[in-house]
């Protein structure tokens, strides 16, 4: 087997190991990455919806409670989950994968039950007290989804619509009826506000940016392996044939071969001079015994 040959496959070798490396390495971080993005894009939803809130809670309901129209009818912008709800619903116009419920065991408004796996998310806050944040994947119609979940705890102001039919605002039985959203305990976890966000569009990207960091790599790697065998040919390979050309017509008898020149200083033109001063050696030894 040829030396390059030889040194080729132990850098092929070496290359494919690295490849591999740079390859889990690489695919870990991006999808890291990438779910890191769909979590900071949650995290800002949910923040969004808490704001909203808390805006309705201080500062619109007190002032709607004011108006004429709040005992005349029920008025459903009172309710902190309303703005969020409705913020939420007009943005899924555009951008239809992302969504926002707060979703309730047994809500007043009924389209805000919980389906099935929104009843497993309460349920893991109600069995956990200390839990204040669910994080986790599932599919949906249109593709795989992380969600981000918080509980929503009973407190007191809640009670006043939501512990029994006859302390709610009649306005409120009135639009709603007086069989659903009632009994809530004092600190009991009853909903969620669950953020949805599609995961698709970021792992797509992340895997595009794989392949062009695997394809670059592999084109760098190659474009290295082709200039060393040339720069081996010729710095290495080349001058060895030669050496090992003019050794064996020596071998064979044939004294009126022309030295090789040396070129530079380094260790091939050492060896090429030491075999010049051989190969005069050699010649004057043979000649004195002729």
């Amino acid at each position: 087997m040829k030396l390059l040959l030889k040194f080729d496959l132990m850098l092929v070798a070496l290359i494919a190991i690295s490849l591999t490396a740079v390859s889990f390495v690489a695919r870990s971080f991006l999808v890291k990455n990438a779910k890191a993005q769909v979590l900071q894009q949650a995290e800002l939803m949910m923040e969004s919806a808490s704001s909203t809130r808390r805006y309705t809670t201080e500062e619109l309901k007190p002032l709607l409670k004011k108006s004429p129209a709040y005992k005349a009818r029920f008025l459903p912008q009172t309710v902190p989950a309303y703005g969020a709800t409705v913020i939420f619903a007009r943005m899924r116009k555009n951008f239809p994968e992302y969504t926002y419920k707060e979703a309730a065991l047994n809500p007043t408004n009924l389209s805000d039950r919980a389906v099935e796996w929104e009843t497993d998310v309460i349920e893991q806050f109600r069995n956990h007290a200390d839990q204040k944040e669910l994080v986790g994947e599932r599919m949906t119609p249109t593709g795989p989804s992380l969600y981000l979940a918080h509980p929503i705890v009973v407190e007191q102001s809640c009670l006043e619509c939501h512990s029994v039919p006859a302390a709610a605002p009649h306005t409120m039985i009135d639009k709603y009826g007086s069989n659903n959203g009632f009994g809530w305990n004092l600190h009991d976890v009853v909903a969620a506000q669950i953020v949805s966000v599609p995961t698709e569009v970021p792992m797509q990207l992340a895997k595009k940016a794989y392949g062009t960091l695997m394809w670059s790599l592999a084109a760098t790697f190659a474009a290295i392996l082709v200039a060393i065998n040339v720069v081996l040919y010729f710095l290495v390979v080349v001058p060895v044939r030669k050496l090992s050309k003019v050794a064996n017509m020596v071998s064979l008898g044939k004294l009126e071969v022309a030295e090789i020149p040396v070129r530079g200083n380094d260790e091939i033109s050492e060896l090429t001079a030491a075999f010049n001063r051989l190969f005069v050696s050699v010649a004057k030894a043979l000649r004195m015994i002729d």
